[in-house]
């Protein structure tokens, strides 16, 4: 089967992320705007092009101050870096439909290389005839790495927020004709 251009779903894909609060709670939040590029043919994904584009100012963590915190300079800085983007770079078999999807990720013009362990979950045909294919998976980063030091010591020892942030991805794809 030949490489086809597969266009994500934002209303049936999400991009999640998680980190410790006060060492004790998670907090979760998501980005509700992000689009990809992909050329791919889902019997051989590991020559699969693959490119992320995610819109920094649609976080939503389900607070309106934290989300304009997020935002600013502290973190994102959407005003002087609008997007955060991922390009794969290898993409590695691991069995049972699980590959390791290794690629660039650009955060505030910083580009470190990371890998998600992905999931395919399988292609089917719609109730409409459209071919769509479904991955699930996620990596953990070390939010510093990417410059987003900000933080507040805790009185009683540790911090206000992880470095540590799980990002989860649920994305369903349809294939162009």
């Amino acid at each position: 089967m030949a490489k086809s251009t597969w266009i994500v779903d934002p209303t049936h894909s999400s991009i999640e992320f998680s980190t410790k609060h006060m060492m004790v709670t998670t907090v979760k939040g998501q980005f509700t705007e992000f689009s990809a590029d992909i050329q791919a043919d889902p019997t051989d994904l590991t020559d699969a092009q693959i490119s992320f584009t995610i819109n920094t100012a649609s976080v939503d963590t389900r607070n309106a101050d934290r989300d304009a915190h997020l935002r600013g300079a502290d973190f994102f800085d959407v005003e002087h870096y609008p997007n955060m983007t991922f390009k794969a770079t290898k993409i590695v078999a691991k069995g049972n439909n699980r590959y390791d999807v290794t690629g660039d990720l650009t955060i505030r013009d910083v580009t470190k290389p990371v890998t998600f362990d992905m999931t395919f979950e399988g292609q089917y045909k719609d109730p409409w005839g459209n071919m769509k294919a479904g991955f699930t998976g996620g990596t953990t980063i070390n939010r510093k790495d990417w410059g987003l030091n900000w933080n507040v010591a805790l009185e009683a020892g540790g911090f206000l927020v992880s470095e540590q942030v799980k990002i989860s991805l649920d994305i369903q794809a349809a294939q162009q004709a």
